[in-house]
Formats: structure tokens, sequence, C-alpha cells
């Protein structure tokens, strides 16, 4: 699974990593090296055109990890459902719909996975933390789907609060580093599959499919990093430091 993620580039650089063409600064979020579920993350999305002489929008929004399926009875359902499984998303209740038609990127540094480490003086098991992470240093595009969902207390469509938008990341069996630390990972997308992933038009569920087959391209590289990871209230780019 994916529990735990890094996510540290200014949004003017996402915007043209990923060609944005829609970002509002008042989404701006600040670095962070701990990203846990809930949290607001960014997303790459591509919209649908207002009419029909204008393109796709793609846009930079900021999201909250964890999706809520549109029949949902309370959005506390989000917090356990931050990973889909790539073999089985297309046909999840939970998921399908979104995977037909509202798919999206979401852009990190690296991730976090654990491994159990036992203490030879205690005989204790802890969790030791790894941070994995593209060898060239360039920004994982992690696959991932969005969803809205629809207070039912609140009347008016126009009020902010009346819809929560969220995602989850979908992930994969574990390769490169990865594998050595935790059977599944993150499925990241290489650029020459953005647009046909992120395409809102692009409805066919094998072809869709086909573009998660693999992780993407390039090898990851996995460290020990300090165990003050295994809080979420810990934040900082000390966290990357080696294991304490």
């Amino acid at each position: 699974m994916c529990g735990r993620y890094t996510s540290t580039r200014a949004p003017e650089d996402l915007t043209q990593i990923f060609q944005v063409t829609d970002w509002n600064p008042a989404e701006t979020l600040a670095p962070s090296w701990n990203v846990a579920p809930t949290d607001e993350v960014y997303a790459v999305l591509d919209r649908p055109a207002r009419d029909d002489g204008e393109e796709c929008r793609r846009e930079l929004r900021a999201l909250r990890w964890g999706l809520v399926p549109s029949w949902a009875k309370d959005p506390k359902v989000g917090s356990r459902m931050i990973n889909a499984r790539v073999e089985t998303v297309h046909e999840k209740p939970a998921y399908r719909r979104a995977f037909a038609k509202r798919r999206c990127l979401l852009p990190a540094d690296g991730f976090y996975e654990w491994d159990p480490v036992k203490d030879e003086a205690t005989g204790k098991t802890r969790k030791q933390p790894y941070f994995i992470h593209p060898a060239d240093g360039q920004v994982m595009a992690m696959a991932g789907l969005y969803e809205y969902w629809r207070n039912p207390d609140i009347t008016s469509d126009d009020d902010p609060d009346a819809w929560l938008t969220t995602c989850t990341i979908i992930t994969t069996e574990a390769t490169d580093e990865a594998g050595r630390v935790h059977p599944r990972m993150p499925l990241a997308l290489t650029p020459d599959h953005y647009d046909t992933w992120l395409d809102p038009q692009h409805h066919d569920t094998d072809d869709l499919r086909a573009l998660l087959t693999r992780p993407a391209d390039g090898r990851l590289n996995s460290r020990l990093v300090s165990m003050a990871v295994n809080n979420v209230r810990n934040n900082g780019a000390h966290l990357l430091d080696g294991a304490t």
C-alpha cells in the first residue's frame, strides 16, 4: 500500500511539469515531507470543456486524500480508501465509476514504506521507515482517481462546503528497491501516458488498464530515514535524514 509520501514541489513547478492551464493560487499547499491520509494533496486532472469550442482544461487542484464514493453516507469512509488495487480498480463499486471518467495524477517526490526490524537487545519489533524515490530525482506522477461527494445536510449547491472532492492512489506489485521493503507500491505513469490517462472522454477500460501494467520506467532507490516519520505530526526536511 501507500500510506505516506512526500510532496514538496512548488505549484508553479508542477504547472510547468504537467502543462497545467488552470490553477487557483488560493489552493496553494505548503510543502510536506509527511503527507498522510485525509491531508489536502495536489492532483492534476483534466476537466471537460465548458462549451463545444473549448478543449479540456488541465487543472492543478487541492483534493483530500481518501476517496469518498458519491453514494457514501458518511465521508469518514475516505480514511479507509486511500489506495485502490490496480488488479480490481475497474470493477470495485467504490472505484469503478471514477476509473471510467475521473482519473488524476498525484505528484510526489517519493513515498515511505516500513520494514519490521527486530531489536536484538530488547527482542521487540519496531517499524523502520524507508524513503523510496526515483533515482533521477524526477517527480513521481502517481496514478489516482478522484470523486465528488455531496453533503446532504447543505441545501445550496453554491455553498463551497456542499461538495467534497477526494482522491485515492492506485497501487501495484512492488518492483526495484520498493519490493525489498513492501509487496505493494504506488503506480506511477510516464509522461507519454499522461494525456490518455487524464482524458475524461477516454472510456475504454481495457485501454486504460493497459497503461497500468507496470510501474513507470526508471529505477527506484530506497534508504533508511528517521523514525520520526512514524508520527504524522512530525514534518520537515529532517525526516529524510538517516535512521535515528
